[in-house]
């Protein structure tokens, strides 16, 4: 059991650690993280709307009305009920079915299931989904914020937007461009599947469409016959729109709204993981480190993970080759500081970080002609030994692999569920929560004629097989289990309910922000793919 003896000691090292207090952030000297002590740099909450517009801290205030708010409240509680610990890990949930298991369908797609819970207030995590309906296919994306929200909102509104411009053909491109010339509508290019509480950059639309609109622009004017192959069409839409939101920010703005949106954006940063599907075919393009990996079951009955991803950070060993090659010899030891870049930034790989890619001169010039930096809590800062400028891209990594019938599922996260779990523990709780939901759904199938007494009785049952308390939701059960496992791999419900109401200036230093999606595959329509295709 956690009980007092856990609690303690969370809330006595938090109030005896060190910390530095700096320009409105948090810088964490040491931090205790699943019991590794590892550097980290803390930042605090970044104000990404201003007031009078929508802020994403009403999407959880139900999950902040069960955390404490500082550490130096005097009287502490980790009690939450069954039923408050259910209310938050739910509250992010999001699901969609592609098709009734009575239907016939080519769609390698039967569902998806995807869940977030915050750790920074608000969530520095994003994820997306949609179904291409210019060409085919359906496209999931997990983005990783850090430094603020800014750039991880930003792009999970627009990177898939830039996969499938990317993807079209010429003549899908000049209908496009002719609809806008004429001041005709463009036909839509995604169809999103959101949450309802997802919020959007709405002052920057206009902004965002011109860019995408410059974009296919440059794509026709490449004239590339027969097009990208998918593998070009994601590095090019990674590359684009992290050069637009270093450009967009350079640019000349009248409006101040937009422009201090564009300022946080750039000085922010976000890795992305984003899976393509069509059919058999899976292409998975990464930068950073979130992670996607296949759950595939195997003849014996086994299940096995087969990683689709590599970390990029300082722990691999292709990525400091990489930076080796790209900088001069003299800069070998302060690439890489306490495993950070630059001393910095833990992810090799992202989006946004102006302050990792842009010249002094540059970032100097930018800053100086802004309103009241400060206040957008833009970080300022110029590490030593940068000399040889860029030293982030976000060029992501493509891995390409044909889908078989043992292939399950497709589970993509960003980087707070892996510091807590294995591939291979993932991988078993989602078959475990697999073969339980199968299991009890013949025993709730209703005999005919059906009556009141029948159906009381089998209520009963149901309550008494604990199904009430399963979640439905595989992505809240695997955050569930992060976040709430013993030793021995089970959920204490007590270390569950510390977790979750840690104060806002603490739950950082135990967990990060999770966002969780799993893609259920179809094996009857990829088996049919291979019985049509011999």
């Amino acid at each position: 059991m956690m009980s007092r003896t856990v609690s303690s000691w969370i809330l006595g090292s938090a109030r005896n650690s060190f910390v530095l207090h700096r320009r409105g952030r948090l810088y964490s000297i040491c931090v205790p993280n699943r019991h590794k002590i590892k550097w980290k740099l803390v930042f605090s909450k970044t104000l990404l709307y201003p007031a009078g517009t929508c802020s994403l801290d009403n999407i959880f205030s139900l999950r902040k009305a069960f955390r404490h708010t500082s550490t130096e409240e005097e009287e502490f509680s980790f009690q939450l009920s069954p039923s408050q610990i259910n209310d938050i890990l739910r509250a992010g949930e999001l699901s969609h079915k592609i098709l009734d298991s009575s239907c016939k369908s080519t769609n390698s797609v039967l569902k998806f299931e995807s869940n977030q819970l915050a750790s920074n207030t608000p969530i520095e995590d994003r994820r997306s989904a949609a179904t291409c309906l210019q060409t085919r296919g359906m496209m999931f994306g997990v983005f990783d914020g850090h430094a603020g929200s800014a750039c991880a909102q930003a792009v999970s509104e627009r990177l898939l937007h830039y996969i499938a411009v990317s993807l079209m053909s010429r003549q899908t491109l000049e209908e496009m461009e002719l609809a806008v010339e004429c001041m005709k509508p463009v036909i839509p290019i995604l169809q999103l599947h959101k949450h309802p509480n997802d919020v959007e950059h709405r002052e920057m639309t206009s902004q965002y469409f011109e860019s995408l609109r410059v974009y296919w622009q440059h794509l026709l004017d490449l004239d590339i016959e027969p097009g990208f192959s998918l593998e070009e069409a994601m590095i090019s839409a990674f590359k684009r729109l992290d050069s637009d939101i270093s450009l967009e920010v350079q640019a000349p703005q009248e409006n101040e709204l937009v422009r201090n949106t564009a300022l946080q954006v750039a000085f922010s940063g976000a890795t992305a993981c984003v899976a393509h599907i069509d059919g058999v075919h899976l292409h998975v393009a990464n930068a950073g480190d979130c992670r996607a990996i296949l759950g595939v079951h195997e003849e014996d009955g086994t299940w096995s993970a087969l990683p689709l991803t590599r970390d990029h950070n300082a722990y691999d060993e292709s990525e400091i080759r990489r930076l080796k090659r790209e900088h001069p010899r003299s800069e070998e030891k302060t690439l890489f500081v306490n495993d950070r870049l630059l001393g910095i930034l833990m992810p090799s790989r992202a989006f946004g970080d102006v302050q990792l890619k842009w010249s002094k001169e540059l970032q100097h010039s930018v800053l100086e002609n802004s309103c009241n930096v400060g206040a957008l809590n833009i970080y300022q800062y110029v590490p030593p030994n940068y000399h040889t400028p860029p030293y982030l891209t976000a060029e992501p990594e493509v891995t390409y692999h044909k889908l078989r019938s043992k292939d399950k599922f497709l589970i993509i996260a960003s980087d707070g569920l892996w510091e807590m779990l294995s591939n291979e523990k993932v991988v078993k709780l989602v078959a475990g929560h697999l073969t339980e939901l199968n299991v009890q759904k013949p025993q709730l199938a209703f005999e005919k004629p059906v009556n009141l007494g029948y159906l009381h009785n089998l209520l009963l049952q149901r309550k008494n097989r604990g199904i009430t308390s399963l979640d439905q939701n595989i992505a809240t059960h695997l955050i569930r289990h992060a976040i709430g496992n013993n030793e021995y791999g089970e959920v204490d419900q007590e270390k569950l309910a510390a977790m979750l109401t840690l104060p806002e200036d603490l739950a950082r230093m135990y967990r990060d922000d999770i966002t969780v999606t799993v893609v259920y595959f179809n094996s009857e329509a990829i088996e049919n793919y291979y019985r049509n295709n011999k």
